[in-house]
């Protein structure tokens, strides 16, 4: 633009007005060739080119932060990224070691007309706002990490801590997007039992005291409180993304509300004989029709999650499979499950994955092991705001254990399990399209 400009102020000198027509629009026509060739847009691909996936999306959020707004290409080339060139944007992606190429506009306009074609399964989804993101933990030490904030860290993307205090104190409409992890909605501290002594007392002192202080007589009627604001804020409008145990056991707290599933290992008190002719299947949000395991030893919550014993996978054969949508119609599930893999290698948990016949039938399936008639992963709303449940721990750990350390995602760049988190947190920024009818 710069060189035209440049053009129009020196043809007013006599040199210019002197030049021969021809030889005038000569010189225009190859000034416009340049300008055309010139690098206005970035182009991020996320197929097999990309040498760091989960670093991409935090270069994504990172301009977002920039006030610049960012395309997402739903299905092109693994659901790349496209945004206007800046010099200080290439130099970010260069830092982050993500891959990236230069686009004229011309090339990136055809771009973008090969994507609108009706008759490819392809759409661009503008991001435009910055999600506000907060991790649901603990405030003590746990014995065992969390996928969600390795890899927010490890795309450096900014989130903050809330727990308890702060989802009671109403601070989530603050938000955009809440992850829950590894956490026990019921009351029960996991069903750890004696394994994680320590950590068990500390957690029953924390979540007792923050009960007194709201003024509940047990940590499971605190936390069916936590779990009615969490559900408050997914219908006003809120992204909620749960993995492992909070998947199940926050629809378990659902179910149970006012129900007593909690033995007095974990608050001094029998369970309620007849409570699982009491559950409120209506109230949960993806499970149905399912058994509440009220043993305090019982590593399992209920029947919903398909226990390693039943499925007959183990880490060498254990896969799911992502399903395609249309990326012009069913926007949501689209977006959610980009990637340059469409087979994805199974992970435990102490939810691991849900059994199908306990899926609601308003649930979207967006990944699964029909084998063994288990969901890994699926989604759903509720009011104005949309819920994801992933099944498993931590995508590039099989049998990821307390105790152990870190998962170093440096060593995973390319992960696609850890892509599908990825994609969640970048979900709240879309600009809402209207529903097509």
């Amino acid at each position: 633009m710069k060189l035209w400009i440049d053009f129009i102020y020196l043809s007013r000198y006599p040199f210019f007005r002197n030049m021969s027509k021809r030889l005038y629009i000569s010189l225009a026509f190859v000034l416009l060739l340049a300008l055309e060739a010139t690098a206005n847009q970035v182009l991020v691909p996320m197929d097999d080119a990309q040498k760091n996936h989960l670093k991409a999306y935090g270069v994504a959020y990172w301009v977002l932060q920039h006030q610049q707004e960012v395309d997402w290409l739903l299905n092109y080339r693994g659901g790349s990224f496209g945004f206007g060139q800046t010099d200080l944007f290439e130099e970010e992606l260069r830092a982050r070691g993500v891959s990236y190429t230069l686009l004229t506009d011309a090339q990136y306009s055809r771009l973008l007309e090969e994507i609108a074609d009706p008759d490819v399964n392809m759409d661009v989804m503008k991001l435009e706002k910055v999600p506000m993101i907060a991790v649901y933990s603990p405030k003590t030490h746990q014995p065992w990490d969390d996928a969600v904030t390795l890899v927010l860290n490890y795309a450096e993307i900014p989130y903050d801590h809330v727990f308890d205090e702060e989802v009671l104190a109403k601070k989530l409409p603050r938000y955009d997007w809440l992850h829950l992890h590894h956490e026990d909605f019921t009351g029960q501290y996991g069903k750890s039992g004696r394994r994680h002594g320590e950590w068990l007392m500390s957690q029953q002192m924390e979540s007792e005291g923050v009960a007194r202080r709201y003024g509940y007589e047990k940590v499971s009627q605190m936390k069916l409180g936590v779990v009615k604001e969490i559900k408050a804020f997914v219908a006003g409008g809120g992204f909620m993304f749960a993995m492992c145990s909070a998947t199940d056991t926050y629809d378990i707290a659902l179910a149970a509300n006012g129900v007593d599933i909690v033995d007095e290992l974990y608050d001094g008190d029998g369970v309620d004989p007849e409570a699982q002719q009491k559950l409120d299947f209506s109230q949960s949000l993806a499970f149905k029709d399912f058994e509440v395991y009220l043993g305090p030893y019982s590593h399992e919550f209920s029947s919903i999650d398909n226990e390693r014993r039943e499925r007959g996978l183990y880490e060498e054969n254990d896969f799911f499979s992502l399903f395609t949508f249309s990326a012009k119609w069913d926007q949501i599930p689209s977006m959610l499950t980009q990637n340059h893999e469409k087979t994805i290698r199974g992970f435990m948990g102490q939810t691991t994955a849900f059994k199908k016949q306990h899926v609601k039938s308003a649930a979207t399936v967006m990944g699964a092991t029909e084998e063994a008639g288990e969901v890994r992963y699926l989604n759903g709303s509720i009011g104005n705001g949309t819920w994801t449940f992933y099944g498993g721990h931590d995508p590039e750990d099989y049998w990821h254990m307390p105790g152990e350390e870190p998962t170093d995602l440096a060593l995973h760049p390319n992960s696609p399990g850890y892509r599908l988190i990825l994609n969640n947190i970048l979900f709240p920024a879309a600009k809402k399209k209207k529903p097509k009818t």
